[in-house]
């Protein structure tokens, strides 16, 4: 059961296999894999496609992979795609995984998925290991260090958490985590940290200790992608909610002690009647104005608004919206929640104090603003924006409705980049808008950020972040003081991912200060300071 690792988002693995027409001939056999290519293979296939095409291959962001179709396109008509990439988002394969690996996951994909395993909270409970007592922690900050100036920055690869002093841009430390993490999330004053990684393990991290590290850890899933605290009333700190792909559920956890308290199904019925058995959690946020968390429930094309004041009597609001959900955040008066349903090409609006669909918004081929970023346009007031999966291509709307009302959830303006991308990013005292465009096959693009002008929308520079072979540039993080943009490389081939590096930016000049070496695949960052004043 340990070998069911999560996936990888990053890359949508097979998404265009049915779309591009053809293909061979049926294989005159079944397609077959020894016990130990197989294993191989199903490990390959969660840590790179499961993310869009689904555990059990029923898709998602990405097409079905199921046996009697990927049989029809044939063995090398898959090994090329997986080796080529497409112009439609997916990227090559040839220079992560071995000409062997290709071929096997070829034929992985033209055999029956295997099902994995269910997750009690029982068995939840006996992965608990708690290495620090709580009342043993530090009482101070056990250093002189700025903490609330650190950038924590995911080492996806190494399974670990790299913590960097923003102001000396020295690494403090590294810490061991879970799988691939792919979100961390604070406590309300910032000191802990709560990690999530795709092999369903969450930690806890302490900032106060010298050097900072993990008191605590549990897993609550095999296939997991975000966590997030309670930060309301007498609730503050009190919980997390760790939310997964497989199995399909939510778990709530102590956030003092790590104890696993309640598991809840998120299976159901989608928005147009089906029921999904792999509905799966693709994001969690703390709404800062309810004892609630928002659940975002990807196939279904539903935000739950979970109440964590009762748990024994959990009370969830179910709004109907758009497939499938993926990554949101809050508009600057942290009323409204604004999350992509990536398949839809739609941004989706929700009012968190009245519980209730505030609005959708076409934004165009696939929307994914990641952390998300708002300003103030000068024409159209307080706006929010996202880059696109499908295209280069930033969409800005207007989210303001108690004030701008004629501007709220309509598109304010759209700008054309070089190519698709995951991520872009502002602060408050900044005049630009940053953006990569990771998800471009050619390097000098994808290797490329883009500089906006909040004043005259206009693309004011475009700056190769490296040169690397293989590598790409992508997230975006501030600094606290807003002066300086952090850009990760990620190095992703196995022999160059102690390459990775950061690459620290002037924020009104554009010029590069700095670069923060020896960093192992890092790629999303998240300064303390930012995160606990939920700076967008």
């Amino acid at each position: 059961m340990r070998t069911y690792l999560a996936s990888t988002a990053a890359a949508a693995t097979l998404t265009a296999l049915l779309t591009l027409g053809g293909g061979a001939a049926a294989l005159a056999a079944e397609p077959t894999l020894t016990k130990e290519e197989f294993e191989h293979s199903k490990l390959v296939y969660f840590q790179r496609c499961a993310g869009c095409h689904g555990v059990l291959r029923m898709g998602a962001t990405g097409k079905p992979l199921l046996p009697e179709a990927m049989q029809k396109l044939g063995q090398q008509r898959i090994e090329r795609i997986l080796t080529l990439g497409t112009e439609g988002g997916m990227n090559n394969f040839d220079n992560e995984l071995s000409k062997d690996e290709i071929r096997m996951l070829s034929t992985y994909v033209q055999m029956e998925p295997p099902v994995p395993p269910e997750m009690s909270l029982d068995d939840m409970k006996k992965t608990r290991k708690v290495l620090i007592e709580p009342k043993d922690y530090p009482k101070e900050p056990q250093h002189s260090l700025n903490w609330e100036n650190f950038v924590l920055v995911i080492l996806r690869d190494e399974g670990k958490v790299g913590i960097i002093d923003g102001d000396t841009k020295e690494v403090v430390a590294k810490v061991n985590t879970g799988y691939a993490v792919h979100v961390m999330k604070e406590t309300t004053d910032g000191r802990f940290w709560y990690t999530m990684g795709r092999d369903g393990k969450m930690t806890k991290i302490d900032l106060w200790m010298n050097p900072p590290q993990v008191v605590a850890e549990v897993q609550v899933a095999y296939d997991a992608r975000d966590v997030a605290v309670s930060h309301y009333g007498e609730w503050k700190d009190k919980y997390i909610i760790g939310g997964s792909y497989w199995p399909p559920h939510f778990a709530i956890v102590d956030a003092e002690t790590m104890e696993p308290l309640k598991v809840v199904s998120t299976r159901g019925v989608d928005i147009d009647g089906n029921y999904v058995n792999e509905a799966r959690v693709a994001a969690l946020y703390n709404t800062p104005l309810a004892p609630t968390w928002i659940v975002a429930v990807k196939e279904l094309g539903q935000l739950w608004q979970v109440d964590y004041s009762d748990l024994d009597n959990l009370r969830i609001e179910k709004v109907d919206n758009a497939k499938f959900l993926h990554d949101g955040f809050f508009t600057a008066d942290h009323r409204y929640f604004q999350i992509a349903a990536n398949a839809s090409n739609t941004m989706v609006f929700l009012d968190t104090v009245d519980r209730k669909l505030a609005g959708m918004l076409e934004t165009g081929n696939r929307p994914h603003p990641g952390p998300g970023a708002n300003w103030i346009d000068p024409k159209c007031g307080p706006v929010a924006g996202t880059v696109h999966l499908g295209e280069g291509k930033l969409a800005v709307w207007g989210n303001d409705p108690a004030k701008h009302a004629d501007q709220a959830w309509k598109m304010c303006y759209t700008v054309a980049t070089d190519g698709p991308g995951l991520f872009l990013r502002t602060h408050p005292s900044s005049q630009h808008v940053w953006m990569d465009q990771t998800m471009h096959p050619e390097p000098e693009i994808a290797q490329s950020v883009k500089v906006l002008s909040k004043e005259t929308r206009e693309i004011v520079k475009t700056l190769r972040v490296t040169e690397h072979p293989g590598a790409v540039a992508t997230h975006i993080e501030f600094n606290k003081n807003g002066d300086e943009a952090w850009v990760s490389v990620w190095a992703k081939a196995a022999g160059d991912r102690a390459k990775g590096e950061i690459v620290v930016y002037d924020d009104k000049t554009l010029e590069e200060k700095a670069r923060i070496k020896g960093l192992e695949t890092p790629t999303g960052k998240f300064n303390v300071y930012n995160r606990i004043k939920h700076v967008t």
